[in-house]
């Protein structure tokens, strides 16, 4: 670890009871940048963020939060960090103003408060409104506007968009990357793969308590597996193709259409198409969602 991390973790250990959720958690977040943390229901992505926190107690590991021991001053950790969680607790008699006011007191009356009705006015959030007859999603809203309205050196977000309209969604988005352009570092958690793929500069993917891998999000994107659609000028049996390495058939309907999978070199296929009729050749990459989803279906079908 060195001083540009912002989260460190080694063998980050938590279960409850007999239930293992963390099997040995390996995480290293560099400061300024944003930090996608996936994986499925139950896998430990919330687990982890509390522990960051030290809002639950680890059973063994090593844990720095911008280079502080959260067991150790859990204060100065969390003075420094936004922290939006899955399931936001607030005081229903409050307004929305009085909400977040009262939460500044506790922050030690630290935050702009022109800042914070910015930021509510940019996701149409009224000040005004009793919590009590808010929305979900207007909820959310408000865990969005008190994780960001302190300007944190760490914004740690468990499904920050949850519950929010497409156009919300991208408006919190948009201010999610201005805070990287203060210099934060944002570590969110998310099960809508596509915004991931928009902000994220990494990713780490979570599985049965343990991450499985962490990776750049082009470098996910670009991994060497694409779809090919071919349309032939007539009708073709192509099941020759299934034989060349790497390549699946995925569906050929009425042997005028195929889709193929192709991972690595495309050389061989183009080559073996040079004897096929073909009227029409089209390649593209799966997204992250389908890299995720694949990963998956494939470490399930092992296990």
């Amino acid at each position: 670890m060195n001083e540009n991390t912002a989260i460190y973790t080694r063998g980050l250990l938590k279960s409850y009871g007999s239930v293992k959720a963390l099997l040995g958690v390996d995480l290293n977040v560099d400061c300024g940048e944003i930090f996608g943390f996936l994986g499925p229901n139950g896998s430990g992505k919330t687990t982890t963020i509390r522990c960051l926190l030290d809002l639950i107690r680890t059973d063994g590991g090593e844990v720095r939060v911008l280079g502080i021991d959260p067991q150790k001053d859990p204060v100065a950790v969390r003075s420094r960090v936004g922290y939006l969680p899955g399931e936001l607790a607030l005081e229903s008699n409050f307004t929305v103003k009085g909400q977040l006011r009262y939460l500044n007191r506790l922050r030690g009356r630290v935050v702009d408060w022109a800042y914070t009705q910015q930021i509510a006015e940019r996701i149409e959030l009224d000040l005004k409104m009793p919590i009590k007859n808010l929305s979900k999603g207007n909820k959310q809203k408000v865990g969005v506007v008190q994780a960001l309205m302190h300007k944190p050196d760490l914004l740690m977000l468990d499904e920050p968009t949850f519950g929010l309209d497409p156009l919300m969604q991208q408006e919190v988005l948009r201010l999610v990357a201005e805070a990287k352009q203060r210099g934060a570092t944002i570590f969110f958690s998310s099960h809508i793969l596509s915004e991931v793929q928009e902000i994220a500069d990494r990713v780490a993917i979570i599985r049965k308590g343990v991450v499985v891998e962490v990776a750049e999000t082009k470098t996910l994107i670009n991994r060497s597996l694409r779809r090919a659609k071919i349309r032939f000028k007539e009708p073709v049996d192509a099941s020759g193709l299934a034989e060349l390495p790497g390549v699946t058939i995925i569906s050929q309907d009425d042997g005028v259409n195929a889709m193929l999978q192709v991972e690595g070199e495309m050389n061989g296929l183009i080559k073996a198409l040079a004897s096929y009729p073909v009227s029409d050749f089209e390649t593209d990459r799966p997204s992250l969602e389908e890299i995720f989803l694949a990963y998956y279906e494939s470490e399930d079908k092992g296990s």
